[in-house]
């Protein structure tokens, strides 16, 4: 056997038992669920009858999906609007200061804290009735602020969502950071020896060079958006609020109610 094709027998015996264990966790779990979707199945019976797209149809006719999208877009949204403020403070902890190592460890944290954990402090900062939230609005004399933050249906979403921006802002951070590392530092000289100020530069080289990172960022948005089921359930013990239930939380309460797995 040549060289070349050891070789390539070898990339292909790596390869091989990685992209099985994708096929077997991701891709047939997948492909089961939509055929099941397509059946009247109830989760025990060992027998089912295709019914089409009528579970589709059903769920798009109910009220409390659209309310659920609704609500998964304000994620989105809030997430988008501070990412300005992420790709600043990448640009702050990118410069050559002998604290950066320490503060990039610091907003990295909160991503790797295990959600349970998050959920359990953030509803002791939110409890009513001696959290440190409220206790804190009482001292200084903000009485009128003081809210019911996981169980008033106007503000129990924004608390949410407060929650998730401080879990997974630093990984957007590093990201972005990541991404300025790997602008060449040529740009920025010749930027430089052009007259061109420190917002120019970060307009026209610091934001173009990370636009992939940028579109990841985006993407991971809309995909946490529509995921976004652990850190509510937790927080509000799985009594969320009707009017400000996320995506995922809506299928899971009918499935608690009916008979139909499917």
């Amino acid at each position: 056997m040549s060289y070349n094709m050891q070789k390539k027998l070898i990339i292909v015996l790596f390869l091989a038992f990685p992209v099985f264990l994708l096929l077997l966790l991701l891709m047939y779990p997948t492909l089961k669920l939509i055929q099941l979707s397509l059946t009247d199945w109830n989760g025990i019976s060992r027998t089912f009858h295709y019914v089409g797209w009528d579970n589709y149809v059903q769920a798009f006719h109910m009220p409390e999906i659209w309310k659920s999208l609704y609500h998964n877009w304000q994620y989105f949204l809030v997430h988008a609007l501070i990412l300005p403020l992420e790709i600043m403070i990448a640009v702050l902890l990118n410069a050559k200061l002998k604290a950066n190592p320490f503060f990039r460890s610091i907003v990295f944290l909160p991503y790797v804290i295990n959600g349970v954990a998050v959920a359990y402090v953030f509803s002791y900062l939110y409890n009513p009735i001696n959290g440190p939230l409220n206790l804190f609005l009482e001292a200084v004399g903000l009485d009128a602020w003081i809210q019911r933050w996981l169980s008033d249906p106007a503000v129990v979403n924004y608390s949410l969502i407060f929650v998730s921006l401080w879990r997974y802002c630093g990984l957007h951070v590093i990201l972005f950071l990541a991404g300025l590392q790997s602008i060449p530092e040529d740009l920025y000289e010749a930027a430089r020896m052009d007259g061109a100020s420190p917002m120019r530069q970060l307009w026209h080289i610091t934001v173009p060079g990370m636009s992939r990172v940028i579109e990841i960022v985006l993407f991971l948005n809309v995909r946490g958006a529509l995921q976004v089921f652990d850190i509510p359930f937790l927080m509000t013990q799985g009594d969320l609020p009707m009017p400000v239930r996320p995506l995922p939380y809506t299928p899971w309460i009918q499935l608690s109610n009916s008979t139909t797995m499917a």
